[in-house]
């Protein structure tokens, strides 16, 4: 019942999404190889923008890729935005941060955005065939629809304003072949962003209209009758005007039968046509002058075979819509004298419905009654960040952040006979303001500090300070970093009620973290690069779903307090012929307080492998990735097995003028495993796909 399964959005009617996708952005992106750890952007960067910064890591001016020390080496090191409001290198920002490239996006065969998470240390993903969730530090809640990690594309929120959604597998409303980069910054984030920047922040830089040169056409074919494709179009004038127009759609037929021995009376077991999966999104950037014009529109519907929230079992009409559109205009100006002002306003609404077959009667056999659960959100907001460099040794970040969250609605309901059970809708705003220095002490030494103070108007005020002290000299840099965040209660906590399923928890309060770390980086000669973080994090009234045994009902309480402990490491690699990987280890122990018991869904090992190897020099690349996967607790006590899975991939270029091709196989080994439930399900452990393929063309002209 309650949307059955999670997220995303009703945004704008179809229509709307049609305009979008005639529309939209390409927000010019640069990178500032700073020579001292705070120096400014070069003022002469009239197309540069703090807000999309751009880093040559993935492709090539003509839009090919290019083996070449920038692409190849770690002598230019990469830098980052979302960590600071504006670009700095990964070693010089206040946290832990990998970023992975649209080059490593193509030749590891990354179709979509769970595979990319899955490839980063410390992260992982699951799935209830429904909605996937990530996972990060040992921490991934039954009933949390990856509310407490920000998600942002291009900058902007995309967590939404009843569930506080971030989903990391097809209803992310961005299609892999336009990622540029990934910017995953781990630690809390409040400081900066507020709520859902809980554990971290993940920003998405898409790709630009002079990336494109032009138009793309692609289509690929993948297992489970599935079908996607994608038209593109970008450039960038001579006017100064810059685009990028892209439309993609897919349908999956999924898994035409499905086996759940928790339903063993009922049809044998088996779920059949239920995993149905259709999407198609919009996504556009128009960039002139210091103006900045982005958007995108996500229409998702999917079949959903487990019989979640109680509802009927194998009947296909059981499935969820979500639809997300959104527009944010942004002005950014740097003027001569290093003070960058940027300003941006924004619109978003999402829309959910679910059609969710209940045997009311008990009978084990139709007709069913169809219940209907939907939700709805719109908010707009407005953001004014100001950067200045003082007295040399200061760069100095002020801003703040109004939202008005004016429709927050909720409904619950049978169609026949008709019963209401939900029809709740609400409003709520806040407004922020946060100030940062980033202070050069000494030639090898920056203090960064920050804070944020956040003022609902539901619950109140919050302030969330961060501190880091970073120490860089040759090729190593140490990081002593602190930080608290906070996640707002967002209105399905709160108030949401079905018949059967679930009751209304209003007077939560926000939950609160505390995050003590270490990071060191160093870079061993011109091809590696180790990374090792050690932390800590200390959870305070943590919410969570839980059952009342009075009466059976789910209901969301502040009555957790977590302590984790961790040590994440890798070593990267990357040499002039073309070859590059990276190996990774997590060891991770998740306990709630009262009583030292480990959560469940959280694993305590990853391990995790990849490797690209050229092999036709600049023509044809193959890739290839492992990961291991751990046990994780579920919530009837018992283990989700541990697992290892295996996918490779290959992936040419510039055998045939214009023409891309690649491949892939997921789960070569074919290997059976696993993710928990939550408490909506019966099932205990939710079974994954094994051996998958996908093949796909593109072509550029």
């Amino acid at each position: 019942m309650r949307r059955l399964a999670r997220t995303c959005t009703r945004m704008l009617p179809a229509t709307t999404g049609y305009l979008l996708g005639a529309m939209l952005l390409a927000l010019p992106l640069t990178t500032s190889h700073a020579a001292s750890p705070i120096e400014e952007v070069p003022s002469e960067q009239t197309e540069a923008s703090l807000d999309l910064p751009e880093v040559p890591l993935s492709s090539a001016s003509d839009g090919q890729e290019t083996v070449g020390k920038e692409s190849t080496l770690f002598e230019e090191i990469p830098s980052v935005y979302g960590a600071a409001k504006y670009d700095q290198k990964v070693n010089e920002a206040p946290a832990a941060v990998i970023i992975i490239t649209a080059d490593q996006i193509k030749k590891y065969g990354y179709r979509n955005f769970a595979q990319i998470l899955d490839s980063v240390p410390g992260l992982f993903t699951s799935n209830d065939r429904n909605y996937g969730y990530l996972g990060i530090r040992g921490f991934n809640r039954p009933g949390d629809y990856t509310s407490r990690v920000l998600l942002l594309i291009d900058n902007h929120r995309l967590n939404d304003a009843v569930y506080d959604s971030g989903g990391p597998s097809t209803e992310m409303p961005i299609d892999v072949d336009l990622i540029d980069r990934v910017e995953i910054i781990k630690g809390p984030g409040s400081s900066l962003y507020g709520t859902n920047a809980f554990f971290g922040v993940v920003n998405v830089i898409t790709k630009r209209g002079r990336d494109l040169k032009g138009t793309e056409v692609s289509g690929e074919a993948s297992s489970f009758n599935t079908y996607r494709s994608r038209l593109s179009y970008g450039n960038k004038f001579s006017n100064g005007l810059e685009m990028l127009l892209s439309g993609s759609f897919s349908d999956s037929e999924g898994h035409r039968e499905l086996s759940y021995p928790a339903f063993s009376s009922i049809n044998n077991g088996i779920a059949k046509d239920a995993d149905r999966d259709n999407l198609y999104y919009y996504t556009g950037k128009l960039s002139y002058g210091d103006f900045t014009l982005l958007g995108g529109h996500q229409w998702r519907k999917k079949n959903v075979p487990t019989a979640s929230f109680g509802t009927a079992f194998n009947d296909n009409r059981q499935n969820t819509l979500d639809e997300r559109t959104y527009l944010d205009l942004v002005y950014q100006h740097e003027f001569v004298n290093q003070l960058n002002v940027k300003a941006r306003v924004y619109y978003d609404r999402y829309y959910y419905r679910a059609h969710l077959p209940y045997d009311y009667a008990g009978t084990g056999t139709p007709p069913f009654t169809i219940n209907k659960d939907s939700s709805e959100g719109d908010w707009w907001g407005a953001e004014l960040t100001i950067t200045k460099r003082l007295f040399d040794r200061h760069k100095v970040t002020i801003g703040g952040e109004y939202r008005d969250q004016f429709r927050q609605n909720q409904s619950n309901a049978d169609r026949e006979p008709p019963a209401t059970y939900l029809e709740d809708k609400r409003h709520s705003s806040f407004i922020a303001a946060y100030l940062q220095d980033e202070w050069a002490i000494a030639d090898h030494l920056v203090l960064n500090v920050g804070v944020r103070h956040d003022q609902y108007s539901t619950f109140g005020g919050t302030t969330n300070p961060r501190a880091a002290l970073i120490s860089t000299w040759d090729k190593t840099t140490i990081k002593l970093l602190y930080g608290q965040a906070f996640r707002a209660p967002n209105p399905y906590e709160q108030y949401y009620v079905a018949s059967t399923t679930f009751k209304a928890s209003p007077n939560l309060q926000p939950e609160k973290i505390k995050t003590y770390e270490l990071v060191v980086e160093q870079y061993l000669g011109d091809h590696l690069r180790a990374l090792g973080s050690l932390y800590q994090y200390n959870i305070s009234g943590l919410i969570s779903q839980t059952t009342d045994p009075t009466d059976g009902l789910l209901f969301f309480s502040n009555v957790d307090n977590i302590t984790a402990r961790g040590v994440e490491l890798a070593l990267e690699g990357k040499w002039p012929s073309g070859m590059e990987g990276r190996l990774s280890y997590a060891l991770q122990r998740t306990e709630n307080d009262d009583g030292n018991h480990q959560l469940t869904n959280s694993p305590q090992h990853l391990a995790k492998a990849n490797v690209i190897l050229p092999v036709i020099t600049d023509k044809l690349f193959a890739g290839f990735e492992g990961r291991y996967t751990s046990s994780r607790l579920t919530l009837a006590g018992n283990s989700a097995s541990p697992f290892y899975i295996l996918n490779v991939s290959l992936f040419s270029q510039r055998i045939v003028k214009g023409w891309e091709f690649s491949g892939h196989i997921n789960n070569l080994m074919n290997q059976k495993y696993g993710y928990p439930g939550s408490g909506e399900h019966v099932q205990d452990v939710i079974d994954q796909d094994g051996r998958t393929f996908w093949i796909k063309l593109k072509y550029r002209f």
